[in-house]
């Protein structure tokens, strides 16, 4: 007995117009405008937001002031939410580059680093696709991956009238967000502000280590700082689509940090500590002295937190993750010895032009990898391993996002575990120094790229799958959205790290107060600590600790828990 046939919302015989011109105009736009609002969210409040509700609700929106059809609105959204993915990818990898300085982001450098920048994020996005299009018939097809996004995502294009009350909608929380920026920035309001809190008696204050008056005194005493939440649209609407049970978990880090941790250390190293923060004129920098004992003290304890959240994460989802390398290999093998068909609905890309793509993606990864290394053998090494591991990790995060949707994706997760593999690859190959930290995180971004573009693509795959979308024509049009975010999304980075660090000099930029980006800071002392044996590894002992603690009282996201912690705390209420 025959399995009963699937029969999209467009027929398959249906010559409705699809690729048209004005579809992919308006999904490029969409592409690049919501990976650019996604990079400023990933960058400071360390999460991003899935695109492809808002790129369906824009894309019909749009569309139909020119009677665009079902399936043009089918291609913008596909082309409008990939620029989301990769940049999820460049904002968990490229700014780490910057944090370890191997990367200067100015003028001076800025031809080279765009050039290298874009090359990772196309070359990771490219082959992101080209994994996926080998996986798209039986993954799509799969009764068992419930695709909760894509469903959803299918619904909004088919519920007409309910589409446009969406964008209405939509539009409307776009103007308020503008309306509440604009005050801020006219001084009408403050959208953060901090408070000096100062424990115990400064000068005289004593903490006495023993029970008898001869017993030895301990100086103790300072100014700490406390952060009122931050007012504005965009964490606002981060906290409403993650929930109240997630944004508490983050709050909740961000009040260990900020309220237990760097009071504490103030507390007891400061007396010792002020004589440096000093003027000459008897200023007393005690602002100062929280930024450096947050920056270099407590966050390497929430980098030890991140990375027993990112492994526990990855272990609750073992079975998921066995089970979709094994379908990932079966899927390869059914596609290989399949039957040619004819039906619009179910053409790919061909093989051999899959194939071929990935063999000039491998030789351009070695291009690149050896401008990092400078050494041909851990260049070709490091293209190996990223081959593997990538489509280990596309099979993975698509057979994630066919569980719990691209939203809750694990991206850090995948990228962390890339990460590992490939610095422990650098140094068997004996990469070192500088060279060897880039080329591990080289290695991380295109990783990264590819699992996040794959996860999103094949969403997008399966929404065209219920609506009667031409694959082949949805995965063109990806392959050119990657293209144009990856060649675009390095100036948005630019501008906001150098106009940070033009407001508050070397403390700004990535890895400072306005764009900590957790994700890639934990990168960058992963690839530093394990190559360049430069970790504070005592402090990240006790955040390993602290992660494992979490666990053992069921803490349901420690991940989150810690990255609350990497953050400022204004970011996380």
């Amino acid at each position: 007995m025959s399995e009963k046939r699937f029969i999209p919302f467009v027929p398959a015989d249906s010559e409705m117009t699809e690729f048209t011109l004005r579809a992919l105009v308006i999904g490029l736009f969409m592409c690049v405008v919501l990976g650019a609002a996604n990079a400023y969210l990933g960058l400071r409040a360390g999460m991003t937001i899935a695109a492809t509700y808002p790129a369906a609700v824009i894309g019909m929106a749009v569309l139909r002031l020119f009677k665009g059809s079902l399936l043009e609105e089918n291609f913008a959204r596909t082309v409008g939410s990939i620029g989301e993915s990769v940049a999820a990818g460049a904002i968990f990898t490229v700014p780490a580059f910057v944090i370890l300085q191997i990367w200067k982001f100015d003028r001076a450098h800025m031809v080279r680093e765009y050039l290298l920048a874009s090359a990772l994020m196309i070359l990771g996005g490219v082959l992101g696709i080209m994994f996926v299009t080998v996986l798209r018939r039986v993954m799509v097809e799969d009764p068992t991956l419930p695709f909760p996004e894509s469903v959803a995502a299918s619904a909004i294009h088919k519920a007409g009238q309910k589409g446009a009350d969406a964008a209405l909608q939509l539009f409307r929380a776009m103007g308020v967000g503008a309306v509440v920026r604009l005050l801020d920035a006219l001084g009408i309001f403050r959208s953060s502000n901090d408070f000096m809190v100062t424990l115990g008696k400064l000068k005289d204050g004593f903490v006495r280590l023993g029970l008898t008056p001869e017993s030895k005194k301990l100086a103790v005493g300072g100014v700490s700082t406390f952060s009122a939440p931050a007012v504005t649209p965009a964490y606002f609407g981060v906290g409403y689509i993650i929930g109240p049970e997630l944004g508490a978990l983050n709050f909740a880090g961000g009040l260990l940090a900020w309220g237990l941790f760097v009071p504490l250390l103030v507390f007891f190293l400061g007396p010792t500590m002020i004589a440096g923060y000093t003027s000459a004129t008897g200023v007393q920098d005690w602002a100062g002295i929280v930024a450096h004992l947050y920056r270099f003290v407590v966050r390497p304890i929430a980098v030890g937190g991140m990375l027993v959240g990112a492994c526990f994460t990855m272990y609750k989802m073992r079975a998921r993750l066995l089970a979709g390398l094994k379908r990932s290999i079966s899927d390869v093998k059914r596609s290989a010895s399949a039957t040619t068909t004819t039906e619009r609905t179910e053409k790919d890309l061909s093989l051999k032009v899959v194939g071929l793509g990935i063999l000039v993606i491998v030789a351009a990864m070695v291009a690149v990898y050896f401008i990092f290394t400078r050494a041909f053998v851990p260049a070709a090494f490091a293209a190996l391993v990223m081959l593997i591991t990538g489509f280990f990790f596309a099979a993975v995060s698509g057979n994630l996002v066919g569980t719990i949707g691209s939203s809750n994706n694990p991206i850090s997760g995948l990228t962390l575990a890339t990460t590992i593999v490939a610095a422990l690859t650098m140094v068997i190959v004996g990469a070192k120094g500088v060279e060897g930290v880039a080329a591990v995180l080289a290695v991380a971004a295109i990783g990264c790229v590819s699992a996040a573009v794959a996860g999103e693509m094949l969403q997008d795959l399966k929404v065209g799958h219920i609506l009667g979308g031409t694959p082949w024509k949805m995965q063109i049009g990806d392959v050119v959205g990657v293209a144009v975010a990856g060649l675009v999304m390095f100036f948005p980075l630019y501008i906001m790290h150098n106009a940070d660090v033009a407001q508050f000099g070397a403390g700004g930029g990535f890895g400072g107060r306005t764009y900590p980006a957790p994700q890639a800071g934990l990168m960058a002392a992963l690839s530093q600590g394990i190559v360049g044996g430069e970790m504070a590894w005592p402090l990240v002992l006790v955040g390993i600790a602290m992660g494992i603690s979490l666990i053992l009282i069921r803490v349901k996201r420690p991940m989150l828990f810690s990255v609350g912690m990497y953050l400022p705390l204004e970011t996380t209420f």
